[in-house]
């Protein structure tokens, strides 16, 4: 799917983020698999990662960052009218956790449900939203994306298991006088899912199988460099921007060979790159959220701001959106 927008101006006038409290350095995780810092920041670029607490579930870490949205666009939960949850780890399969935060927050009025799209859940999420809005379905929507990969990863699996962090970020979407998202592209290849996936984790039948994530580190390698970059530049294409137009990059914090490989490719100089993977590693859905609040932070998120989001993930997907930041929302 590849599309410029057509209709009403769409922005983020809401923007929180939440991680847990635990801190898990390189130095510790080499207590637990035959590992060193140096391993992992050679190959990852990541020195340390959160990790929720054994009684922390999803919505216990994207709740605060869903309240800090809705505080952040000035906003009541309960004019919430369209509520999705981006993410592979949700508390159970049903009730659903975007279900579960509506209640929590107070939003009764809102449409909610999960998402499944793995790290790319959060760019699938705001087109989703931005289509709902865009269409007069929606009037204000929140988008939440998050994982806790902790309780999924098997602590035996260092290839795996270096690599994840929890987190989870939210944005509030509304129509805006200027600015907005301009257009998104998304894409899935179902033909190598098997390169990152969970098996026995639905109605699949297998035989014996494990709880945790698998991965063939190479290939997804591979399709990430691949897509990245494709996806990327057909966006830009198709809004008539160029990278030059770019002010700046967000991709999905997966690993940091693999951003600088697509910076490059696209010819993003570094400045322009938003890189906190070596905090926080690869928080699937959470990490472009957690990535924004950064460039936000530092002062980068002016009106105006051209800011490119890619993103890749299990599915395998992919999926990028271009927006032109506003801090104003319809007058």
């Amino acid at each position: 799917m590849l599309a410029a927008t057509r209709g009403p101006r769409i922005g983020i006038t809401g923007l929180g983020v939440h991680v847990p409290e635990r801190i898990v350095t390189n130095e510790e995780m080499a207590t637990i698999v035959e590992t060193s810092d140096e391993w992992i920041r050679d190959r990852t670029g990541i020195r340390e990662r959160r990790f929720a607490a054994d009684h922390e579930a999803l919505t216990d870490i994207a709740l605060p960052a869903a309240r800090l949205a809705l505080e952040d666009a000035g906003v009541e939960a309960a004019d919430i009218d369209f509520l999705v949850c981006a993410t592979v780890t949700p508390d159970m399969m049903f009730p659903t956790s975007s279900a579960l935060l509506a209640d929590a927050l107070g939003a009764p009025r809102a449409a909610a449900y999960d998402l499944l799209a793995g790290c790319t859940g959060f760019v699938y999420g705001i087109a989703q939203a931005y289509g709902m809005l865009a269409s007069g379905l929606s009037r204000r929507a929140l988008v939440v994306g998050g994982d806790v990969l902790s309780k999924i990863l098997d602590w035996e699996d260092r290839s795996t298991l270096v690599l994840f962090g929890d987190g989870a970020g939210a944005v509030v979407m509304e129509r805006v006088d200027v600015g907005g998202f301009l257009g998104f592209e998304l894409g899935a290849d179902g033909g190598g899912g098997e390169y990152l996936w969970y098996p026995g984790s639905g109605s699949r039948h297998f035989d014996n199988p494990d709880s945790f994530v698998k991965m063939n580190g190479r290939e997804v390698f591979r399709f990430a460099t691949r897509v990245m970059v494709s996806s990327a530049t057909a966006i830009l294409d198709e809004c008539g921007k160029t990278v030059d137009d770019i002010d700046i990059y967000v991709p999905h914090q997966a690993n940091k060979r693999i951003i600088d490989y697509a910076a490059a490719k696209l010819g993003i100089p570094s400045e322009k790159t938003i890189v906190n993977v070596d905090r926080y590693g690869n928080t699937s859905s959470g990490s472009i959220p957690l990535a924004l609040a950064d460039a936000r932070a530092a002062g980068r998120l002016q009106d105006g701001t051209l800011v490119l989001l890619t993103g890749m993930g299990a599915g395998l997907t992919w999926g990028s959106a271009l927006v032109e930041w506003t801090n104003g929302r319809v007058s």
